[in-house]
């Protein structure tokens, strides 16, 4: 029995390891919509945010009759540099919480009812809203996550555009992809749907799509063909 436990103690409890390349990402959401009373509010993340502040004896240093002049001088340039590090960081901040303020309005229906009520939004529109450049906003959310009452998603998320759905609102693509998805993991694997047959049942239901949008967000969901889902 000794040897056996010896043996053992030499072997990888977790043999599958090795085949894992990527580590396990943890998401910290960076901001959260929390529902108070009958509203939802934006609220910053900040508790592993570290505080930036600036070293008062550099300002003491301008001040100072017997600082050289050269120190003087490079002291000032950093000491402007730091102070517009930090407004541009309070700047960005500002940038995020007003665009979440845009999304919780425009998504109440998704905040209360789930993914399949989520609405078509680009950012051109959020950014002529609260007045910035649409890359200002496009810079501010880029790998930012949300805490929601639907799960934790990525702010871009929220960013789409829409195709022409039943009653003539619009879909949001992320919908459309979903529901390429649910009807090809719904088809009979001896005789998988063709693009066209796809094109023709969202028709169907009312959404105005060609064969060629199913067959490039087919594509981006990583799904094989017709022929390569045919069970023979």
């Amino acid at each position: 029995m000794q040897a056996a436990v010896e043996f053992i103690r030499t072997l990888d409890p977790r043999p599958g390891q090795r085949y894992n390349e990527s580590a396990t990402r943890l998401i910290e959401p960076d901001v959260a919509f929390v529902k108070r009373d009958d509203a939802y509010v934006v609220l910053m993340n900040e508790e592993d945010m570290p505080t930036l502040r600036l070293n008062q004896s550099y300002r003491k240093m301008l001040r100072e009759k017997q600082t050289e002049k050269e120190v003087k001088d490079y002291v000032k340039e950093r000491y402007k540099s730091a102070i517009q590090l930090l407004r541009n960081i309070e700047q960005r901040k500002n940038t995020i919480v007003r665009t979440c303020d845009v999304i919780v309005r425009r998504q109440q229906e998704f905040l209360e009812h789930g993914v399949e009520a989520l609405k078509p939004m680009m950012i051109k529109e959020v950014a002529e809203e609260i007045g910035v450049h649409p890359s200002t906003v496009s810079r501010a959310v880029a790998n930012k996550y949300v805490h929601t009452s639907q799960g934790v998603f990525e702010l871009r998320f929220f960013f789409s555009e829409g195709v022409n759905g039943p009653e003539g609102g619009d879909l949001p693509l992320v919908l459309l992809k979903r529901k390429v998805k649910k009807l090809i993991e719904e088809e009979d694997e001896r005789k998988p749907l063709t693009d066209d047959q796809l094109a023709a049942e969202l028709q169907r239901q009312g959404i105005q799509v060609t064969r060629r949008t199913v067959a490039k967000y087919r594509e981006d969901m990583q799904i094989p063909s017709t022929h390569q889902r045919r069970v023979r």
